[in-house]
C-alpha cells in the first residue's frame, strides 16, 4: 500500500468553460464606515516580505433545491456589501509608509466583484475529487491589468460563476498582507452569515494590529531561527533551474493512521507526520548532499501562544515562521519518528518570547524574503475549514486555496469531505521532472516500511 500519486498539471486538464463575464464592479460598504483614522496601522507581521502575495482560493457549491428561486450572485454581492460594514478596511486601499512599510487608507475603494455564466459546465464536469491546482483559474477568478501589484490595488477580488446545473463557483483573491488564511476565513463567515440572513457577524471584528508593535528597546532574536537566514550555496538551488511538474499526494486514511503509529500517534499530529514524510521523501528525490543541512519551514498560528492570547476576532496575519533542520543524511537514514520529532521541538519552542523577538528584529533590520535554500516550506490547511463555509446552499464540495505548490512550497489539503469527517489528506509539490520517480519510491517505501512494521508487532 502507498499514497497516491497523481501527475496533475492545470494546462492539460481538458475544461473548456466558455465563461461569460459582466463588466466587473466595486461593491462598497453598506453604511459609511465609523469616524477613524483615514490610515491604519499594520503590524511587522502584516509588513514582512513573506506575505506580500495574493492568495486565490476558491469555494464549489452544489444546486440546492431549495434556493431555486435566488441568485447566488445577488445573494453573494449584497451580504458582500453589508460585511464591509463591519470590515471597513477590506474596501480601502494599501500604500507605502515610512522605512518601507504598508499602511491601510480607509478611502471605501471597495471591493473589486464580478458576476460570471459558464452554461456549458456543470460540477460533475470537475470530477468526482475536486483538488488543487484548479482548472481554468483565470476564468474562474478575473484579475484585471494592474491588479498584481500589493500598493493601489483592490484588497479583495470576488468572482461568483452560476453553472449550468444549478450549483455556482465562489472564487477570492485576497491580499495577504491584510490577513492571514485564519483572518480571511473569519471575513468570508462574515459574508455567508450575512447571505443566510443574519444582521451581524457573529465574532466582531478586532482591527487592533497596535498589539503587535515592537517592543520600544529592540531585543535579539534568542533562537537559531533559521528560517531567516541566507546562505550563498548555489549547489542546493540548481533544480529551481530544472523543468519542473506539479504533482499531486493523497494519503488515505489507512496510510496516515500506519505512518502515525510507526512513529507513536499520540505524540504527533497528522500534519507533523506527513510533512516528516514527504521532506524526508523530497530531500532523498532531490540528492541533497549528506552533510548539508536540510530545512522544513513551516507557519504557525500564535494567537494562544502570545501572553496574553490575542483577542477573539483579531483578523491581521499572526503567524510567525518556525523551522525544523537537519543534516540531510541523518534525516534521509533515521527513522521517520527522528524528523517528527525535529518538528514537535521546532513548534514548541515558538511562544510570547520567540514572537515578540521575532517582531523586534523585523523593526530593526526589515528582513530578505525567508531562505529557501535547501528549504521545503509547508503550510497547514487542514483545520482552517474554507470547506465549512455557507452562504445558504449547503457546504462546499471543495473549499480551499487553488493553487497547492509552488516550487519549494507545498501544503496540507483536506479533500474527499463525508459525514464523517476528512477521508483524505492531499500534498501538491512541485518537483524537478527527474526527480519524480525517485520521490514516489520513497514515499511508497516508507508506508511500506509502516505496514511491515506493524506486521511484525501483531504477529
Amino acid at each position: 500500500m502507498a499514497p497516491f500519486l497523481s501527475h496533475v498539471n492545470s494546462t492539460t486538464v481538458g475544461i473548456n468553460l466558455g465563461i461569460t463575464r459582466q463588466p466587473e464592479i466595486l461593491v462598497k460598504p453598506a453604511l459609511p464606515p465609523p469616524n477613524t483614522d483615514r490610515f491604519l496601522y499594520l503590524s511587522n507581521l502584516d509588513n514582512q516580505s513573506a506575505v506580500r502575495v495574493h492568495i486565490p482560493v476558491i469555494q464549489f457549491y452544489r444546486y440546492n433545491p431549495s434556493k431555486k428561486t435566488e441568485d447566488p450572485v445577488k445573494t453573494i454581492r449584497e451580504a458582500l456589501s453589508k460585511a464591509l460594514v463591519h470590515y471597513f478596511p477590506f474596501a480601502g486601499r494599501l500604500r507605502d509608509a515610512d522605512n518601507g512599510k504598508l499602511q491601510v487608507e480607509c478611502n471605501g475603494e471597495g471591493v473589486l466583484f464580478v458576476e460570471a455564466d459558464a452554461p456549458h459546465v456543470s460540477l460533475k464536469d470537475f470530477g468526482d475529487l475536486i483538488c488543487p491546482p484548479i482548472p481554468c483559474m483565470d476564468e474562474l477568478l478575473y484579475q484585471p491589468y494592474g491588479s498584481q501589484t500589493i500598493t493601489n490595488s483592490p484588497l479583495l477580488i470576488i468572482q461568483v460563476t452560476r453553472l449550468r446545473c444549478g450549483g455556482f463557483i465562489f472564487a477570492l483573491r485576497s491580499n495577504h498582507c491584510m490577513s492571514d488564511a485564519i483572518g480571511i476565513l473569519q471575513f468570508l463567515k462574515a459574508i455567508a452569515e450575512m447571505a443566510r440572513g443574519e444582521s451581524r457577524p457573529s465574532i466582531p471584528p478586532v482591527w487592533n494590529r497596535e498589539i503587535l508593535r515592537p517592543r520600544t528597546n529592540a531585543h535579539t532574536l534568542k533562537y537559531a531561527h533559521h528560517a531567516l537566514h541566507r546562505t550563498d550555496d548555489e549547489n542546493t538551488q540548481q533544480h529551481v533551474k530544472e523543468e519542473m511538474q506539479d504533482v499531486s499526494v493523497l494519503f488515505g486514511s489507512e496510510e496516515i493512521a500506519a505512518l502515525k503509529r510507526q512513529v507513536g500517534g499520540k505524540y504527533c499530529s497528522t500534519f507533523e507526520v506527513l510533512s516528516a514524510c514527504m521532506w524526508r521523501s523530497r530531500s532523498k528525490a532531490l540528492n541533497i548532499p549528506a552533510e548539508q543541512d536540510a530545512r522544513l519551514v513551516f507557519p504557525i498560528d500564535i494567537r494562544s501562544r502570545l501572553q496574553p492570547p490575542l483577542p477573539c476576532g483579531y483578523y491581521g496575519n499572526a503567524i510567525t515562521t518556525a523551522c525544523a533542520v537537519a543534516r540531510a543524511g541523518d534525516l534521509i537514514e533515521r527513522p521517520l519518528s527522528f524528523a517528527v520529532k525535529l518538528i514537535n521541538d521546532a513548534k514548541r519552542i515558538v511562544d510570547d518570547s520567540y514572537v515578540r523577538a521575532e517582531i523586534d528584529m523585523m523593526e530593526v533590520k526589515r528582513p530578505a524574503p525567508p531562505n529557501m535554500v535547501g528549504s521545503f516550506a509547508v503550510s497547514d490547511n487542514t483545520k482552517v475549514g474554507f470547506a465549512k463555509l455557507d452562504f445558504g446552499w449547503g457546504k462546499s464540495e471543495y473549499g480551499g486555496v487553488a493553487v497547492g505548490a509552488l516550487p519549494g512550497v507545498s501544503c496540507s489539503i483536506p479533500v474527499g469531505n463525508t459525514s464523517s469527517g476528512i477521508q483524505k489528506i492531499l500534498f501538491p509539490i512541485c518537483l524537478p521532472t527527474a526527480a519524480i520517480q525517485t520521490f514516489q519510491q520513497e514515499l511508497s517505501y516508507a508506508v511500506y516500511e509502516c505496514h511491515q512494521s506493524l506486521q511484525r508487532v501483531e504477529v
